[in-house]
């Protein structure tokens, strides 16, 4: 087993752009070939774009890009971005009169972190696919990380810095490799040592406070935890998958969510993951479940790691005890 880039996957390309001082941004990843894909959205409050096409008994078999991105449900805009990209290069489905090409996507909640009245727009989802040009996957505070925050329970002012982070593996023809922005409203735990990394902040204390504890304590008061949240991330794999099983495989991915945010799936979250195929070689859909699931967490757990310390919220690098 070796550790990949998601670009290292043939014919599958990402790119990202965010504007620093209104913190936001929008990561994509592009397969101009298509892909067979998947989705399992599990969080309260999602923000999507073209995930009923994806539902196995729908008629469309492939896509041609995921549209991670900032602004809450503003920023599906920047999936317009993608459809002008592709439809330049020549991607899509042929409908006699026009090329469509199939962009699916998911946006998290940043507006309280920069400026609420920037958002990804076309232009920026456009110039994300320009980026993918490049092969150069930065991880922390860019893209749809830019702005991402974790460990609000207990309001914006306790929270910390999430990011953006990448991660994959191969054994060995078979290839799983992904993508995630964390914008978890719990906080965010090593799934190896299971140690805090990031989340409620005790700035007396400096230290990260235990979302169990807190909730627990609160049990009897009715209240809705902080808006303003979501984790969200695509998965990829060479691997010869249907729709079925790329839904069942999404699935198998929030175990990678689970295993690294507490708590997840609130009602103020919208996680969800995306799983694109492009179905190159054999291989067992629950061991490829197994590295999937893996790969998911690490994608967290980077994207903590390689956060840096931004708009008022400290980052896991920052922390004196850490």
């Amino acid at each position: 087993m070796k550790e990949i880039k998601i670009t290292d996957i043939s014919g599958v390309k990402v790119g990202q752009v965010e504007d620093i001082q209104a913190a936001t941004g929008c990561s994509v990843v592009i397969v101009e070939k298509g892909a067979t894909a998947g989705v399992d959205v599990r969080g309260g409050g999602p923000a999507t774009r073209e995930t009923d096409l994806l539902n196995p008994i729908n008629m469309v078999q492939q896509i041609h890009a995921v549209m991670l991105s900032g602004g809450s449900a503003f920023g599906l805009d920047a999936a317009s971005g993608a459809m002008q990209y592709l439809e330049e290069h020549d991607v899509g489905f042929d409908m006699s009169v026009a090329r469509v090409p199939i962009v699916c996507g998911a946006s998290l909640f940043d507006l309280s972190v920069g400026n609420p009245h920037v958002r990804p727009d076309k232009h920026m989802g456009y110039l994300a696919c320009k980026d993918s040009e490049n092969n150069e996957i930065k991880e922390g505070n860019y893209g749809a990380g830019c702005g991402a925050s974790v460990g609000k329970i207990l309001g914006f002012d306790h929270a910390m810095k999430g990011g953006i982070g990448t991660y994959g593996l191969q054994v060995g023809a078979i290839q799983v490799a992904g993508l995630v922005a964390v914008n978890a409203c719990g906080n965010v735990v090593d799934h190896e040592s299971h140690k805090m990394l990031a989340g409620i902040y005790d700035k007396k204390t400096q230290q990260v406070i235990s979302t169990k504890d807190v909730l627990l304590k609160q049990m009897d008061q009715i209240r809705k935890l902080p808006d303003g949240n979501t984790t969200i991330g695509c998965i990829v794999t060479n691997v010869k998958l249907n729709k079925a099983q790329c839904t069942k495989l999404a699935g198998i991915c929030h175990d990678g969510y689970a295993r690294s945010i507490q708590p997840v799936h609130t009602m103020s979250d919208g996680d969800t993951i995306f799983v694109l195929s492009t179905n190159e070689v054999e291989g067992m859909v629950d061991a490829v479940g197994v590295l999937a699931s893996e790969v998911t967490s690490m994608c967290i757990k980077r994207a903590i790691l390689k956060a840096k310390s931004a708009y008022g919220l400290k980052a896991f690098s920052d922390l004196k005890n850490r």
